[in-house]
């Protein structure tokens, strides 16, 4: 199969806005389509579309916002925490943040589900904690399988590691099915007892929505259920689309010099003041930190890469891509390319993303293209504002607290197991202020 790396802005831009319609997603392989679930990353047609009109509304900013308070509950609790650590001779403390902030965004990512905290604590509760280990195998298992040598059809053989990748996705499975069953009798119960569903003022929790759009709540997978008027119309949703829908969110969901601290610290304090946890509104009003998020995103992109495939003959520009070619976007080298962003591409430096010119909707004064972390198009990561919004709530809650720097023991190794991710961790030496 014929494939061609495309990294000119000009090109990518038809291929994710004006000429979309010509191109599909590509096929993810057998073992990542079993991890990631057959949902928004890997629907396709109208289904796709119909999933993605169906889950937006829980990642809309407003609704998002909603739960600002929750999300900085759990961050306060992590963070004291953190000052019990620190509480030493020296007042310091060396912590690797990456493990901390995975159980963070597992807290997030239930109450996105959910649509509420899943234990009193903020951490999740056992049910969602077991899936998320379960996946954490299940990748390590994947990950393992792409570094070997590809024997056609090993992966139906019942080898030893096959058959324990088989026994984690039933364990997934089934762990899904109860926690929907569950919330599933919930709305029933509410619904029968003369009572509104749960929930309708504060946060729209995602699996809600699913159950909601299945038109009624019995525990079945038919693709017809009953009309209004007694008449039978396509079921919008089955217990299985609702079991991939949620594998994929929990998947897809987890996975600077001393003078701009201080810029950003300074920035924080002024708007959010010394003790407060920012409020939704002022999380809006932290430039600088978002500057500094774009930036840590354009040398870091959690997506390093995206594959498109043409449906049809298509004609870009000067290029003619036949149907069926594959078309790579490496986004990483995009976002390191120095005829896109200066000769000093590879240092850290936000002020690149200051200063926006007239009428560009991007936060940088490079073409709209040149940056894409979340992907680019109507395919674009549906958790996009999620993301950006926990980072900006955890980093502004930690520059209230501490002051940071890299630990002497940090490796500079970014890997890719699915996502950009430090092959070593990420341990940081805190001082509390």
């Amino acid at each position: 199969m014929a494939r061609v790396t495309i990294s000119d802005p000009t090109l990518l831009r038809e291929i994710f806005i004006s000429k979309s319609e010509y191109f599909e997603k590509n096929d993810s392989p057998p073992l990542v389509k079993k991890l990631e679930g057959d949902g928004l990353l890997n629907l396709k047609g109208e289904k796709w579309a119909h999933h993605r009109r169906l889950i937006s509304p829980a990642f809309y900013l407003e609704n998002l916002k909603l739960m600002v308070p929750t999300m900085g509950k759990g961050v306060r609790e992590m963070l004291d925490k953190w000052s019990e650590m620190s509480k030493t001779a020296t007042g310091k403390v060396e912590i690797d943040v990456c493990e901390w902030f995975e159980r963070l965004t597992e807290s997030v990512i239930c109450h996105v589900i959910f649509g509420h905290r899943c234990e009193e604590d903020g951490t999740p509760s056992s049910s969602s904690s077991s899936i998320f280990q379960l996946q954490a195998q299940q990748m390590a298992y994947a990950t393992e399988a792409f570094r070997k040598i590809f024997i056609p059809g090993h992966r139906f053989l019942p080898t030893e590691k096959n058959r324990k990748f088989w026994r984690l996705d039933k364990e997934v499975r089934h762990s899904l099915v109860k926690l929907i069953d569950e919330r599933r009798r919930a709305l029933l119960s509410s619904s029968s007892g003369g009572r509104d569903l749960p929930r309708e003022c504060g946060p729209k929790g995602l699996l809600d929505l699913m159950i909601k759009e299945t038109g009624n709540y019995n525990n079945n997978n038919n693709n017809v259920v009953a009309g209004g008027n007694g008449a039978s119309r396509p079921a919008a949703a089955t217990t299985d689309d609702v079991v991939e829908e949620c594998k994929t969110l929990f998947f897809a969901g987890k996975h600077t010099t001393t003078n701009l601290m201080e810029l950003a610290r300074e920035e924080v304090l002024r708007v959010c003041g010394a003790h407060d946890p920012p409020s939704k509104d002022d999380l809006a009003n932290l430039k600088t930190l978002g500057m500094i998020l774009n930036e840590s995103l354009r040398l870091y992109p959690p997506i390093i890469a995206i594959v498109r495939r043409a449906k049809v003959d298509v004609q870009l520009r000067e290029l003619k891509v036949p149907k069926g070619a594959e078309l790579l976007v490496p986004i990483i080298a995009i976002h390191h390319d120095p005829t896109l962003w200066g000769n000093d591409v590879n240092e850290f430096n936000p002020a690149r993303f200051a200063r926006p010119p007239p009428g560009c909707q991007m936060p940088c004064s490079h073409p709209a293209m040149a940056f894409m972390p979340f992907g680019q198009g109507e395919r674009k990561c549906v958790g996009q504002n999620l993301a950006i919004l926990q980072a900006k709530l955890a980093m502004a809650m930690i520059l209230q607290r501490f002051s940071f720097e890299l630990a002497p023991s940090y490796q500079h190794s970014p890997t890719v197991l699915m996502l950009l991710q430090p092959q070593h961790g990420a341990p940081i030496v805190f001082h509390n202020l």
